[in-house]
């Protein structure tokens, strides 16, 4: 029973999370949240401040000591808005690893928004509908459409709680910093707007985040309306079971609350039910956001969950590992889905990607005991060989250098910026180099990787070289393994072989000196 353990350095907070697989499902053991404010010095001035990277710092300890006694197998870092922003970040990450051994990953706005996706519709039965995701963190807001459990569309926006306190400087907030504050808000919704394609028929909103809760627990306290004065604590209880078990906010209460708490000050906020003394600084910037996105996209109201990033960094690892689970195939659907559309942003004509893909697949199939690539690897080959002519959208001279800086440096849905390099390198070497331990993009690849890549590349290579004459039927293959070599047995299509043949056998050289195994060709 693998355990697994999750941390979000948030711009805000950082948060951990361990849980070990039972069953097929994950089973949460321990959880610690510390509020650091990361990115509060960031927003302002571009830099992580020392007090700040020290709070953080600290945080991080106390969670490698649960880590260590929980004897966690796997554990993923990851940094969010603000580390993203920092010109520092690099400072920071190397703090981290001094102090507790961990290498941290700066994700993107999309592939946070696409974990937390991913946390929220594994274990939210309501979420596998139309609905729409909010999480409204320190740094960013990423705002997702999700159909059926798939993500359909996605915009991360720089809307975060911490982030907006750069806009108020008085307490409580003077009238023409709110008016500069609701502005901004505006011009980011608008941006929101026309990249998601709203309005869609939306009848479910699920909120993540601290600022949700806040909002949520505070709109039980709102009185009704055509009366006055608040709700008395004891009657609050009442009206939370009403909710049905879940903790929702309408947006109209939303908007009430927003409007109050602008006109409080720190003391006044900090006493309503639901903010507390931690939320209460940060409370107003956030509550504009949710009531502005509320009304300008006509929805209800939200439905509070309480996943988020951990938990979709949880799954995604309990999916890399247990084969079975249905996140499984649904993270091979995601990184599938992203592999297709770099194909359609770079013009790459999938028909002739196809055959390629095919035989790569059954080469790394049928010559499993020969390359003894991690199972992951047929995936990046997979998606190399559809997308290794991406670089000729740039200039078709040379186009594998710019496939490999395209797929290193897109967004690809599923893929993690270390898996981006590993794909990227496989897709560099289909032309006259070879992989070099010295090389630039070997640098960039994990050290631990540079073996599997180089095998991975003989293989493409390899499927490459079999689909040389695009005028002709494809060829059909039947590959042969021996213990000191391998036969390539290539059934002709309609055009004959001889091209293919050919084109393998230049590859000979190449795949001995990888493989310590002769590749012999036959034509049938």
């Amino acid at each position: 029973m693998p355990t697994f353990a999750a941390i979000d350095i948030g711009s805000n907070s950082c948060r951990l999370k361990i849980a070990s697989l039972q069953m097929h499902r994950l089973k949460t053991l321990h959880e610690d949240r510390e509020v650091t404010r990361l990115g509060e010095s960031v927003f302002q001035t571009g830099v992580i401040s020392p007090e700040a990277m020290a709070s953080t710092i600290a945080a991080l300890k106390r969670f490698h000591k649960a880590v260590q006694l929980h004897v966690v197998d796997k554990v993923r870092v990851v940094a969010t808005s603000a580390m993203r922003d920092a010109r520092n970040a690099a400072a920071f990450t190397e703090w981290v690893k001094s102090a507790t051994g961990w290498n941290v990953e700066v994700i993107s706005g999309l592939e946070e928004g696409r974990l937390i996706h991913l946390g929220v519709v594994t274990h939210e039965v309501g979420a596998r509908g139309k609905c729409m995701l909010i999480d409204l963190g320190g740094g960013s807001c990423e705002v997702t459409i999700s159909d059926g459990g798939l993500v359909k569309g996605m915009v991360s926006l720089p809307l975060g709680a911490v982030r907006l306190q750069q806009f108020l400087q008085n307490d409580p907030p003077a009238k023409d910093d709110v008016v500069r504050l609701k502005q901004y808000i505006d011009r980011e919704l608008k941006r929101a707007e026309k990249k998601l394609g709203v309005h869609h028929r939306i009848g479910l909103v699920i909120a993540t985040s601290g600022t949700a809760a806040a909002l949520a627990e505070a709109s039980l306290t709102l009185p009704l309306k055509g009366t006055k004065g608040s709700v008395p604590l004891k009657d609050v209880a009442k009206r939370a079971t009403r909710k049905i078990g879940a903790l929702t906010a309408s947006a109209d209460d939303v908007r009430r609350l927003a409007d109050r708490l602008v006109k409080m000050n720190n003391a006044q906020r900090a006493a309503v039910v639901g903010i507390g003394p931690k939320r209460s600084e940060i409370i107003v910037g956030g509550a504009q956001v949710y009531a502005s996105l509320l009304e300008r996209m006509g929805l209800k109201g939200f439905r509070y969950s309480s996943l988020g990033l951990r938990d979709g960094m949880l799954a995604q690892m309990l999916g890399e590992v247990d084969l079975r689970t249905s996140v499984h195939k649904k993270i091979e659907d995601e990184r599938w889905a992203g592999v297709l559309e770099v194909c359609r942003r770079y013009g790459i004509d999938q028909k002739k990607a196809e055959p390629v893909r095919q035989h790569v697949v059954q080469l790394f199939n049928a010559l499993a005991r020969v390359h003894e690539l991690p199972e992951e690897y047929r995936l990046w080959l997979e998606a190399a060989a559809m997308m290794q002519d991406a670089g000729k959208f740039m200039n078709h001279q040379g186009h594998h250098r710019h496939t490999q800086y395209i797929i290193a440096n897109s967004e690809i849905f599923g893929f993690s910026p270390e898996q981006r390099l590993i794909v990227s390198a496989i897709g560099r070497f289909l032309g006259k180099s070879m992989p070099e331990a010295t090389d630039r993009v070997m640098r960039m690849v994990p050290i631990e990787e540079h073996t599997n890549v180089t095998r991975a590349v003989v293989l493409l290579r390899l499927a490459q070289a079999l689909n040389q004459d695009r005028a002709s039927a494809v060829v059909t293959i039947k590959p042969l393994v021996y213990p000191k070599r391998v036969v390539l047995q290539i059934v002709p299509g309609r055009g004959g072989a001889e091209l293919e043949a050919w084109s393998v056998k230049k590859e000979t050289a190449y795949f001995l000196a990888v493989f310590r195994r002769a590749l012999l060709v036959e034509v049938e």
